[in-house]
């Protein structure tokens, strides 16, 4: 009876490896055949001339492969109700500058749906975010998603590939080591850090952050940047969670240096930067730490500006690519 039991339950593992390995080894060898498309996905920004820094990103991706179109998607619901509204006056935001991809940008899932209904079968969605939080999780759950489908007939299963690059500084696991990522980002900051060391000023960056769970990273960034940059005196807060503008405002009394230039430490120098960090309100960064004795230079001007972290970004497409056996010539 033990062996018709195991003899069964063989014939049964086999059987369902017939139907599973073959559209596995199929939809690897059709990556490279396939066509493929690059989803740039940023959180967003309503401020005008914050745009700019992530169409910079854009066209350093389309620089280096040339042969693939790359599309935009804000993965911020707001940020995208506030560019439709907009879309009643086309013609004054396009006199600002504004492309049209931004005027219509859609969502992950829309944008991803419109490539496919182009023909293309394999999706490379790079995350413009600078760690793995809130908004790169939830991106990583519409591409996960979005991955699984399976159709009864292979044929009909409408994506190859629709993989994930990771962020700026990277994220969890231990394919990609993110204290490599996060050095990496760090150095393409020694132009702030020379500004910084020229204006004799502590050097103070403004994150986002998220109140879901710890942002210790920004903690472990600004550790490494003083060992980057040891003759600088160096600290990230941020706008959520910890550690916030008290917790600045509780190290830099440690140090004797009366002067702040204080950056974005964001894609964008969106409203956050603009209202936030270097508002005329009593609340902001800039004048909470004018009221505690410090000269407080602001600089609104996202990190997607920066040349060298935008290529950040074309390594990572190029890894997840290699990762997955996507063909990007």
């Amino acid at each position: 009876m033990m062996m018709k039991k195991s003899f069964s339950l063989l014939a049964t593992v086999l059987i369902i490896c017939s139907f599973i390995l073959p559209a596995r080894a199929g939809s690897h060898n059709r990556a490279k055949e396939g066509k493929t498309a690059i989803v740039l996905a940023s959180f967003g920004t309503t401020v005008p001339r914050a745009v700019k820094a992530i169409t910079n990103i854009q066209e350093k991706i389309e620089a280096a492969f040339p042969g693939v179109p790359v599309r935009l998607t804000f993965t911020s619901n707001i940020i995208r109700s506030v560019w439709k509204k907009r879309l009643a006056d086309p013609e004054k935001w396009r006199k600002q500058g504004i492309p049209d991809a931004v005027l219509h940008v859609k969502n992950i899932i829309a944008t991803i749906g419109d490539l496919r209904e182009e023909g293309f079968r394999n999706i490379i969605v790079q995350p413009t975010h600078m760690f793995f939080m809130e908004q790169a999780q939830d991106l990583s759950a519409h591409v996960t998603a979005l991955a699984s489908i399976r159709t009864l007939k292979e044929k009909w299963t409408p994506f190859d590939h629709v993989v994930m690059g990771r962020p700026a500084m990277g994220g969890p696991g231990d394919r990609y080591d993110y204290h490599k990522d996060m050095e990496k980002v760090l150095k393409t900051l020694v132009v702030d850090v020379e500004t910084a060391r020229k204006k004799k000023a502590m050097l103070v960056y403004m994150a986002h952050g998220n109140e879901h769970w710890s942002t210790g990273i920004y903690m472990e960034a600004a550790k490494k940047m003083r060992k980057l940059y040891p003759d600088v005196v160096t600290y990230i807060g941020s706008v959520e969670g910890y550690p916030g503008i008290e917790d600045v405002v509780r190290f830099l009394k440690h140090f004797d240096g009366g002067r702040i230039l204080l950056k974005p430490f964001m894609i964008v120098a969106g409203d956050h930067a603009v209202n936030d960090m270097a508002g005329d309100e009593s609340d902001s960064w800039k004048n909470i730490l004018a009221k505690e004795g410090f000269e407080v230079i602001p600089v609104l001007t996202g990190l997607g500006s920066n040349d060298a972290f935008a290529a950040i970004f074309v390594d990572h497409i190029r890894d997840a690519a290699r990762d997955h056996g996507i063909d990007l010539n």
